[in-house]
């Protein structure tokens, strides 16, 4: 019997002295031709993802409506008494209350209602993105289509997103796969947003990093990175469709904070700051511009998590931004630029 290994040999699939071969029985009563035997094909059940839902505590729920409630029977006890009050003066003085108090509940009632408009904003922002990433896990056609849709629908009334939106609505006819259609999406719908959203969270660490160096009072700075958090992550709210507001913004600004606190907080190794250190830049400049370098990539940071919070999609297809990416000119990259 011969045991030394046979050598591997090129042949065309359509020559005739190629035949296929299922079982061993006929791959032995075809001595002399080219025999292909076709594997047999094993699937491997994928599990589906694991849905961690946030719990609720409806005992909570229940104590901040009473005391809602209470506040409000308050509120309106009082100025029931206010506006008889001024009736028992002269009813001109009642009439004029009572106007201000019906102006007054027009207004809360107005405020109310963008309230809750913003939060179902935020609302269907948040359900999009787990949409998409169940779709993604899961591979599914039909999921990735009707989220496509919706994402189309969302940046209808946007002018500058027309080429986009044809070019989802064309590959969601062609594209088979519902993982490819949500990358497709992805890169044509969040492509010009997340440009855009990098250039925001870039500017904001700018200002407060310059703001910081130049300011004289730690209360000045605390103020200003406030009002800057604020201001942008109203923006990339806005940007990508959320329009936050008063409630939506605290909302927000909670979901930015605990995405931060996943992602690890100001981490001291941060390759920025240890670029920095590495470079010696620390003992070379002043305390108060120091400062100013590190709010700025506070502020960084916490434009990157309010990203992922108010971003419709997760980054799948395309790279996720880093610190590096929005606050890189912060800080001077080789030391020819520090100064001796």
């Amino acid at each position: 019997m011969n045991t030394e290994p046979r050598k591997p040999r090129s042949f065309r699939l359509d020559d005739p002295n190629v035949v296929m071969a299922d079982t061993p029985v006929a791959a032995a009563m075809r001595r002399g031709h080219v025999l292909v035997t076709p594997e047999p094909e094993t699937f491997e059940e994928v599990p589906e993802p694991l849905l961690v839902r946030p719990r609720r505590s409806y005992w909570g729920t229940l104590f901040w409506s009473a005391v809602g409630g209470l506040i409000s029977l308050t509120v309106g006890l009082s100025l029931t008494k206010l506006v008889d009050d001024l009736f028992s003066y002269a009813n001109w003085l009642g009439w004029l209350g009572a106007a201000l108090a019906g102006l007054a509940a027009l207004a809360f009632l107005v405020i109310a209602a963008r309230e809750t408009v913003g939060l179902m904003r935020l609302s269907r922002i948040e359900h999009l993105h787990d949409r998409a990433s169940l779709a993604i896990a899961k591979d599914d056609r039909d999921a990735a289509r009707g989220l496509s849709r919706d994402l189309v629908r969302l940046y209808a009334a946007n002018p500058r997103m027309a080429r986009a939106r044809a070019a989802v609505e064309g590959a969601a006819g062609d594209i088979v796969d519902g993982a490819d259609l949500i990358r497709v999406a992805e890169r044509e719908l969040m492509g010009p947003l997340d440009a855009e959203a990098r250039q925001i969270i870039a500017d904001a660490a700018k200002r407060v990093s310059l703001v910081t160096a130049v300011s004289p009072r730690a209360l000045v700075d605390m103020f200003f990175v406030g009002a800057e958090t604020l201001r942008v992550i109203r923006r990339l709210a806005t940007l990508y469709g959320g329009r936050p507001g008063g409630l939506g913004m605290l909302r927000l600004l909670r979901h930015a904070l605990g995405n931060l606190a996943i992602t690890g907080g100001m981490a001291a190794g941060d390759s920025l700051l240890s670029q920095a250190l590495g470079h010696g830049l620390a003992s070379r400049i002043s305390a108060k511009l120091g400062e100013g370098v590190l709010n700025g990539i506070l502020i960084a940071r916490l434009g990157l998590a309010a990203m992922m919070a108010t971003r419709p999609m997760p980054f799948d297809a395309l790279p996720r931004p880093g610190v590096t990416d929005v606050a890189g000119g912060l800080i001077l990259k080789n030391k020819e630029g520090a100064p001796d």
